[in-house]
C-alpha cells in the first residue's frame, strides 16, 4: 500500500518496495540544515523499512535538483557551526551508503555543488539529456566541495579529472558527463523519472538480497586491499548461497521457468 509523508523541505513517498524522496525546499533547491535534518530522518524511516529496496532521490523542482548550500546562510553563519553543519551533512550521506537500499539519484535539473554531492552520496546516478549542467564550482567562493565532493568525484572519475573539473569549476552537459562516469546513463528528459522508476522496479522485483548484498561488497571492498575484499566477498556469497532467492535462482535456471523471488 502506497503511503506518503509530506514534510516541509521534502516528502516522502513509499510504494511497492520503491521510496520516493522528492525535494521542494525552494526554486533551487538552496538548502540549509533544515533540508538535512529532513533528509536524515528520510533515510532513517527507509532503513528501517524491510520492504523498501530502492530509494529513489528526486526534486520537484522544473530546473534544478539542487543548487548545493544556501550561500546567505553559509555567509552568516558561524564558521565553528558551518563545520559542524558539513560534518552532519557528510554522516548523513554515508548513511545512504551504508543502507542496504540502492539509492538512486534521478537528475531532471541543474546538479551543482552540494547539489552534485548529494548525488554522488547515492549509488547510482541517471540524468535527463536537458537537465542543464552538472559540477563542483566551489573555488569560485573560496572553498572546496566540503560534504565529500573531492573524495566522491575522485573515486568515480579518477584523480586527474576530478582535480581538473574543481580547480576549473567546470560545470558540463549531461553527455559529458557520462562520458567521464560521473553519471551512469543519461535518458531523454521528458522519460528519465519513468526510467528511472522502470530501473528501481527491476531490482525490486529481482533476487532484491543478492542486489543488496552487491552493493554492500562492491562499496565497502573497495576501501580494502584485495585479499581481504575477496574474503568479504566470500562470506557475502555464503549469505547468499543460504538464501531462499539462490535456491529458486537455481531450481529455476534447471526447470527452464521464470524465477519467482521473494527477496530473502
Amino acid at each position: 500500500m502506497a503511503s506518503e509523508i509530506k514534510k516541509e523541505t521534502l516528502t516522502l513517498v513509499k510504494d511497492n518496495g520503491i521510496a520516493e524522496v522528492h525535494m521542494h525546499i525552494n526554486k533551487s533547491n538552496s538548502y540549509d540544515l533544515k533540508y538535512y535534518q529532513e533528509l536524515n530522518w528520510a533515510i532513517d524511516e527507509i532503513r528501517f523499512d524491510t520492504d523498501i529496496k530502492v530509494a529513489i532521490l528526486m526534486s520537484d523542482m522544473p530546473k534544478f535538483f539542487s543548487a548545493g548550500a544556501d550561500i546567505n546562510f553559509l555567509r552568516n553563519a558561524d564558521p565553528r557551526y558551518k563545520t559542524q553543519f558539513c560534518l552532519f551533512c557528510n554522516e548523513t550521506l554515508d548513511k545512504m551508503a551504508r543502507s542496504p537500499q540502492i539509492w538512486i539519484a534521478c537528475l531532471e535539473g541543474h546538479t551543482v555543488g552540494g547539489g552534485l554531492e548529494m548525488a554522488m552520496g547515492c549509488d547510482l546516478r541517471f540524468m535527463g539529456d536537458e537537465a542543464g549542467k552538472i559540477g563542483l564550482p566551489e573555488i569560485t567562493l573560496g572553498v572546496l566541495a566540503g560534504t565529500g565532493g573531492t573524495q566522491r568525484m575522485a573515486r568515480l572519475i579518477g584523480y586527474a579529472r576530478a582535480l581538473d573539473m574543481n580547480l576549473m569549476a567546470k560545470l558540463i552537459s549531461p553527455q559529458e558527463a557520462k562520458e567521464i562516469g560521473l553519471v551512469n546513463d543519461v535518458f531523454p528528459q521528458a522519460e528519465t523519472r519513468e526510467r528511472v522508476r522502470e530501473y528501481a522496479r527491476k531490482i525490486v522485483n529481482g533476487p532484491s538480497y543478492a542486489a543488496e548484498k552487491i552493493k554492500l561488497s562492491i562499496m565497502n571492498g573497495k576501501e580494502m586491499p584485495l585479499n581481504v575484499a575477496i574474503r568479504y566477498e566470500g562470506e557475502l556469497q555464503n549469505l547468499l548461497f543460504r538464501s531462499e532467492d539462490a535456491k529458486e535462482g537455481m531450481a529455476a535456471f534447471l526447470e527452464k521457468r521464470e524465477p519467482q523471488f521473494k527477496g530473502y
